[in-house]
């Protein structure tokens, strides 16, 4: 991030900051239940507020197609931002448009406006289908701050397209610098050894990150629902378990790469099974050279592998952890996860934390503080492990060099 401009490098009193967030949280019954996002991007915001700026928020919410659905409405997240803020927020009934531009033009110093879901329009997921989208956004301010790590791996249009708008003035957060400075530490000078933990469903979205930190790790450690594939493409029975048939050889050519790096590959050694995800009745533990009988499936991972995760974890100096390793909102099988948890948070290695259902394993063991970083995009962050880089940080304007504009 050292070549990108910063919040601190602007000039803000007097100016209308268009800052996107991520305000993507889980909402229930028109309440918030998890407002972690929301309070990761109160420095930026108060930042802002604090050197005589006003503040015009946006960011997209779930899955909408396009067009407004109630459901989706961000109104929720400005009523929580006005109380953590202790200060009003107005609430916008669109993201552009004339009544926007208007209520943009009539803030002072010190006003904070959030603009309604930007998925509303079909033009934020595809800004060539509605080119005048971005135009439109960058019209509301003076200045453009990216803090939405959670989004800096899409290139939609409030996250790269808008950055043109604002070719001296595109800065990032300080949620974003931290994101950035935490992987960025990871990925190019990790303090070794430096052991990655992969848990989750699905191989197939992890593959290209399981192949870049071959490259980068010094152990891997595999847990969650990806294990069976790779247990599969062994021979090895996995029951009724979940699996990805299609990249049954994309496993094998992992299995056979490690075998000839110095990256260590460790898959579980035992699993705890049971005939359902969501009853604990029937289960037990099986080694898992022994197969899983049919009629059962894997939703954790064993003692015995638990021990022997734990034991890499203590040798770490660098921990990076993405996916649960178990079925763990079902408990009793959460019980792999959250030791792994708590091991982590015991350790004085440097500990990264990066996606939603790790994040919340974290917080449920109650050792949040404990870890030095809790990624708030997963996503984002395997993509930047997989790629080197992201497009929303791309986008952002150079910080000008001072030697050259001393020279010239």
């Amino acid at each position: 991030m050292a070549d990108k401009l910063s919040v601190r490098d602007l000039t803000l009193d007097g100016k209308k900051a268009l800052i996107r967030v991520d305000f993507n949280v889980p909402i229930e019954n028109n309440q918030i239940t998890d407002d972690t996002r929301i309070r990761a991007s109160l420095p930026t915001i108060q930042y802002v507020l604090d050197r005589g700026g006003a503040v015009i928020l946006m960011s997209h919410l779930g899955r909408p197609k396009g067009k407004p659905e109630p459901q989706f409405s961000l109104a929720p997240c400005a009523k929580r931002l006005s109380e953590l803020l202790n200060k009003p927020v107005k609430m916008a009934p669109d993201c552009c448009g004339s009544q926007i531009e208007q209520m943009a033009r009539n803030l002072k110093p010190g006003d904070v406006l959030m603009l309604e879901n930007l998925r509303f329009h079909k033009g934020e997921e595809k800004p060539e289908e509605e080119p005048d989208f971005a135009s439109a956004l960058s019209e509301l301010g003076d200045v453009y701050i990216n803090d939405a790590f959670g989004t800096a791996h899409r290139a939609h249009a409030s996250t790269t397209v808008i950055d043109q708008f604002f070719p001296e003035a595109a800065a990032a957060g300080f949620l974003l610098e931290k994101e950035m400075a935490y992987l960025g530490s990871v990925l190019l000078n990790p303090k070794r050894p430096f052991c990655a933990i992969l848990g989750g469903a699905k191989i197939s979205t992890k593959f290209k990150v399981i192949e870049a930190l071959m490259k980068k790790a010094d152990v891997l450690l595999i847990g969650g629902a990806m294990a069976h594939t790779f247990f599969k493409s062994e021979g090895i029975s996995i029951g009724d378990s979940l699996y990805e048939k299609e990249f049954l050889s994309v496993a094998r050519e992992i299995i056979d790469i490690a075998s000839q790096s110095r990256c260590r590959i460790l898959l579980p050694t035992d699993l705890v099974i049971a005939p359902r995800i969501d009853s604990a009745s029937g289960s037990k533990i099986i080694q898992v050279d022994q197969g899983i009988p049919d009629g059962f499936q894997g939703v954790d991972i064993g003692p015995n592998t638990i021990q022997n995760y734990q034991a890499e974890l203590k040798k770490a100096a660098t921990v990076f952890w993405n996916g649960p390793l178990g079925v763990f909102e079902h408990p009793p099988f959460d019980k792999g996860t959250e030791a792994i948890a708590r091991t982590m948070a015991d350790l004085p290695a440097t500990t990264i934390v990066g996606g939603g259902d790790s994040i919340a394993a974290i917080e449920k063991a109650g050792v949040a503080e404990h870890i030095d970083h809790l990624s708030t995009g997963g996503g984002a962050s395997l993509e930047y492990i997989e790629f080197g880089q992201l497009p929303g940080i791309e986008a952002l304007s150079d910080r000008p060099n001072i030697l050259n504009s001393l020279l010239t």
